[in-house]
């Protein structure tokens, strides 16, 4: 039988920019439901892609200096997994720190051999060109950085699986 692609999980993660004892949880619910989306590309309709995906990711940063909280959910929209790792997109429904709409990127390594799970978050890193200031880069769908931070708490399952085969 044909595998599903799926993540799921919640972790505390330690973020290399972020003063000590700052509090950085994410949660993280999604699974493959390729062609699930459509949408119309130059007049015609599509009946969506291969790397479809539904769930959901909750963010949560306290800030230990201040006693601030930010938070944001978002609707996973795409899902791509290889050897343990997944790579997805989110669109921010509510928060208190990004717009409602901005899409945003998350990867996932299940640890192996006893080594930590790991992530990636879009927001974390910046983009800079020559003579530009760095700013927070557009995330597009399925887009995300490797997964740069290492969980402290908690963790992460990826069940990988192929990518379905195209429509025709």
């Amino acid at each position: 039988p044909a595998r599903t692609a799926a993540v799921r999980g919640a972790a505390r993660v330690h973020f290399a920019y972020a003063p000590d004892g700052d509090d950085i949880r994410f949660t993280v619910e999604a699974k493959a439901a390729p062609y699930t989306r459509p949408f119309t590309l130059d007049g015609k309709p599509v009946e969506g892609l291969p790397v479809d995906a539904k769930g959901k990711v909750t963010v949560h940063h306290r800030i230990a200096a201040t006693g601030e909280v930010g938070t944001s959910e978002a609707e996973v929209d795409c899902l791509v997994t290889g050897d343990g790792v997944a790579t997805l997109t989110a669109v921010v429904t509510k928060s208190n720190v990004d717009p409602a709409g901005t899409r945003i990127g998350i990867s996932v390594q299940d640890g192996r051999y006893g080594a930590p799970d790991r992530l990636g978050f879009s927001w974390g890193v910046a983009n800079a060109d020559p003579g530009r200031e760095p700013f927070v880069p557009r995330t597009g769908i399925c887009m995300a950085p490797a997964p740069f931070t290492t969980v402290t708490a908690g963790g992460f399952a990826v069940d990988s699986a192929p990518l379905p085969p195209l429509r025709k």
